[in-house]
This record gives C-alpha cells, sequence and structure tokens, in this order.
C-alpha cells in the first residue's frame, strides 16, 4: 500500500498490493480530504475506508477476511429467508456524517425491513487491530447494532446511548453500546449456531449445518 494520504489520492491505478491484508492510518487529515479519496475509490471495491475526527484508516483485506465475509452474508441471508424476514443487503456501502466527523465502510451491513439511510446493523470482520474506534463511529452514525467476529467468535452490541452529546455517557467504556450475548434485532438467530458453522471451510457443509440447525429449533418450539 502506498505511504501517504496524498499518494492514495494522485495514484492512478490503485491495487491490490503484495501484502494480503494492509492498513494505512493517517491522522489530521480533512473531511474534503476524506471525500477525495472516497471518489477515488469509488470503482476499487476491494478497500474499507474508516474516518472519525480527522483519523483515516484504510483497510486492504485479505482473502481468508473476504472468504470469512462472504461465508457470514450467505449464512445470515439463509436465516432471513427461513424466517422470512424482510431485509435490504447493504454489503460495504459507505456511511457518513459530515457534522459528526465520522464515516464507515463496514464488511457487511443490513436493514431490517425496509432500506434505512443508515443501517440497522453492521459486521466487523477482524482479523488485525486498528486504531480507529468502530464503535463511536457507528454511535455517531446511529447504527443499532454492530457485530464483530474476531478470534472465531462473535462480539455483540447494541445502541444505548444516541445522544447528540459528544461523549457517550451511558456504557461510555464501549462508546454508548452495551454489550450482549444475544441479539437484539434478531432475536430468534442461535448465535452459537452461526459462529460454529462460520468456522467450517467447506461452504455447502456450512450451509447445510446452519439449515439443520435452524430446522432443530424450530422443532423445539412447536
Amino acid at each position: 500500500m502506498v505511504s501517504s494520504l496524498k499518494e492514495l489520492i494522485d495514484e492512478p491505478e490503485l491495487g491490490h498490493g503484495n501484502d494480503p491484508e494492509e492498513r494505512f492510518i493517517s491522522s489530521g487529515v480533512s473531511w474534503e480530504s476524506y471525500e477525495s479519496l472516497l471518489a477515488k475509490l469509488e470503482n476499487n471495491s476491494h478497500y474499507r475506508v474508516n474516518y472519525l475526527d480527522g483519523i483515516l484508516e484504510i483497510v486492504s483485506p485479505s482473502i481468508r477476511h473476504e472468504k470469512i465475509k462472504t461465508n457470514l452474508g450467505m449464512l445470515l441471508e439463509r436465516f432471513f429467508y427461513s424466517k422470512r424476514i424482510r431485509f435490504v443487503p447493504m454489503g460495504s456501502s459507505t456511511f457518513k456524517n459530515k457534522a459528526k466527523k465520522a464515516g464507515a465502510e463496514p464488511d457487511e451491513c443490513y436493514c431490517i425491513g425496509e432500506e434505512k439511510k443508515v443501517s440497522d446493523l453492521a459486521i466487523e470482520v477482524v482479523l488485525t487491530s486498528g486504531n480507529v474506534s468502530k464503535l463511536e463511529i457507528y454511535r455517531r452514525l446511529g447504527v443499532a447494532e454492530v457485530w464483530f467476529w474476531e478470534r472465531n467468535q462473535f462480539k455483540l452490541y447494541h445502541l444505548r446511548d444516541n445522544s447528540q452529546t459528544e461523549l457517550a455517557t451511558v456504557y461510555p467504556d464501549t462508546y454508548g453500546y452495551e454489550a450482549l450475548s444475544k441479539s437484539e434485532i434478531l432475536p430468534e438467530l442461535d448465535i452459537s449456531l452461526l459462529e460454529r458453522c462460520l468456522t467450517i471451510s467447506d461452504s455447502i457443509q456450512a450451509i447445510d449445518e446452519f439449515e439443520q440447525g435452524l430446522k432443530a429449533t424450530d422443532e423445539l418450539k412447536q
């Protein structure tokens, strides 16, 4: 990856780089420079760009990262279809708010029910740590629920403090989000089942086990 923000904006062609997982972080970046970079990357879906209070983070995901992201989306959409939950997949859409100096591109995100300006659920696949607080970005954007897939398990957070204050006053240690063991926007989803199936490398086997698990859960409820 290039070594400076100016190089990123001025470079005529942005490739994937030699390193399978690269991260570029720069501070003191203006909102105008952030938007210039987004415009530059408009037709390059490989990068994920996050912005918070002048700190810019650009991630070039690895193949492993993208496999997890794709399989996760595949399993979640099977769940939506199975439960007849209407949803709008928004992939790695860019969400930003100039007034709150925040912007993000999640790995996967969904609106539940109908399309909205900001997704109800944002999902991040974490293979390497970053310096930009994703939960603070999502609090400012107003995303109701955020999931992190890290070390083969999920960490779920639901927004409790969506006030307009500069800093969260409710659950301040997690930027206004409460840590959960169960999703509030998808209460019927067995998170442990999703975790188990997401670690299966064979996609067909993962789908089979996931659907069998969903069926078994439904049968127990009858």
